[in-house]
């Protein structure tokens, strides 16, 4: 694919385009929240490998060591936090069940609301999208192993929150058009992330890197590996350090 404009939104779309095939793999496949939780667990260990490898590593290339790296790092991590923390306090002010819509059994989202999940997927899908971008921009390539960490990270995600929506009343059809919208919302933030930061120093760029860094790490960590372990139990470990592992083995091979 040419590595034009439309080739960053293309490439953006195909990243994103895993929370619609989730959620038609929710609506076809009633699948047992085991193996929803140890495909969670598969996502996290390759989301660890995509931070360390293409997007804090990146980051240390690019930065002059003026702090920009911390100051990313720590700022993605307290904008996700902030984010996740209103999230929260709006689903408890409407009176949503704290176990998610439709419950475990329901392969619901277990810590917050399905939509809560929902909300979640675009607080780290955009930054995650306008990497997508800046990669393309930076190496005059896609980098594959972070895509296909942000292509299988989502897939969990979407099928927990798709089947808990549809147990808690949602037509299939609104959701699945509400999960195209973002993936279209993820293809212009990753034609954003080409075009915007073209004449951008290399500090801005260490530091975009490193934002979307900080707030993967704290989505994991607050999240998708509590989840993970609650549905999957311990054999989530095995899951994770599979992840990470194959993704890390995608970046050598890149």
């Amino acid at each position: 694919m040419d590595l034009t404009y439309e080739g960053a939104f293309a490439w953006g779309l195909i990243a994103a385009s895993s929370l619609v095939i989730g959620a038609v793999i929710a609506f076809l496949i009633d699948i047992p929240t085991r193996i929803v939780g140890l495909i969670m667990g598969f996502g996290a260990g390759v989301l660890i490998s995509a931070v360390a490898f293409d997007l804090i590593e990146e980051a240390v290339g690019e930065s002059v060591g003026r702090g920009f790296i911390a100051a990313g790092l720590f700022l993605g991590c307290l904008v996700f936090y902030g984010g996740d923390r209103l999230i929260d306090s709006l689903g408890k002010s409407q009176g949503e069940d704290p176990t998610g819509a439709g419950g475990k059994e329901a392969g619901g989202g277990g810590g917050g609301s399905s939509l809560s999940i929902v909300l979640g997927s675009v607080l780290d899908g955009i930054p995650e999208s306008v990497v997508i971008g800046l990669t393309i921009f930076k190496g005059g390539a896609v980098g594959f192993a972070y895509l296909a960490a942000v292509f299988i990270s989502n897939l969990p995600e979407s099928i927990s929150a798709s089947a808990g929506l549809v147990s808690g009343g949602w037509k299939k059809s609104k959701v699945l058009w509400m999960w195209i919208g973002i993936a279209l919302v993820s293809a212009v933030a990753s034609l954003l992330g080409y075009t915007l930061f073209q004449g951008a120093s290399p500090d801005v760029l260490a530091f975009v890197l490193a934002f979307a860094g900080g707030a993967i790490l704290t989505m994991l960590a607050d999240t998708m590996m509590p989840e993970a372990f609650e549905h999957g139990g311990k054999v989530v470990g095995v899951a994770v350090t599979l992840g990470f592992a194959v993704a890390f083995t995608i970046h050598l091979l890149g």
